[in-house]
């Protein structure tokens, strides 16, 4: 890839997952990548020699803290000039019957899915309204569009079908600066997040009778990072979970 060709990619919670999947695969590829995850240790180990690669940028801290969203964009602006696209992945998944949750569910949840989406999305809207290009794309959960019986997550619910919804205000208000704002809505996929000895039982909640990869999900990103003509779409990648029950 040639430097003209090459873009520079914020990727929070990069550290493992699909976040790691994402950042992995856009460095692959020859692009630039600023990556965020909570403590540096955890980063270094992730990325491992591609941690001394001069295309990668690791930014430890809270994504909740507005103070780490602003030293996201600042690194990627001074080391390669620009930010062509947010990838806001960092998030938590709490399930539990909705009386349950308690304050610090709400609060663990509010600062790292709601907050680490609303700053590091405000930083985005500013830098790339100024340089007229650039797009956010939200990591968000497929079961916020079709609710599952199964699966109690309604204050996790709350804050992704919001996120999905300000995705498309969001791209309206920002059209006018060539700014696109998409989602990718994930179903079940395999992370550290599922315990293996469920992966049957979750394999069985969708249509396509597997759980996803990593993988799925970062195609689906590459696929939105490189359209110059979608914004406002929140795309399902759930083996057909969103499109009803079955």
């Amino acid at each position: 890839m040639n430097s003209q060709s090459r873009k520079t990619v914020i990727v929070t919670g990069a550290s493992s997952g699909i976040g790691f999947a994402i950042a992995r695969r856009f460095l692959e590829r020859g692009d630039n990548v600023v990556a965020n995850a909570r403590t540096l240790p955890r980063l270094q180990a992730a990325f491992g020699t591609w941690s001394q690669s001069t295309a990668l940028r690791l930014v430890a801290g809270d994504i909740g803290d507005p103070a780490t969203a602003t030293r996201l964009f600042r690194t990627a602006v001074d080391s390669f000039g620009r930010v062509d696209t947010l990838i806001n992945n960092a998030g938590i998944f709490v399930v539990k019957p909705f009386a349950d949750y308690g304050a610090e569910d709400i609060a663990a949840l509010l600062d790292t899915n709601l907050k680490g989406f609303l700053y590091p999305a405000q930083e985005a809207a500013r830098v790339m309204s100024a340089q007229k290009s650039g797009q956010i794309i939200s990591i968000t959960a497929s079961i916020a569009e079709q609710p599952y019986t199964a699966v109690p997550a309604t204050l996790p619910i709350l804050i992704k079908g919001g996120i999905n919804h300000a995705t498309r205000a969001l791209a309206i208000e920002l059209a006018a600066a060539n700014v696109r704002v998409n989602a990718v809505a994930p179903g079940i996929i395999d992370t550290p997040l599922h315990l293996p000895e469920n992966h049957g039982f979750l394999a069985g909640m969708q249509p396509l009778g597997r759980i996803g990869r990593p993988d799925d999900i970062v195609d689906a990103v590459v696929y939105l990072a490189d359209s110059d003509f979608t914004t406002g779409a929140i795309l399902p990648v759930d083996g057909g979970m969103s499109a009803g029950r079955w």
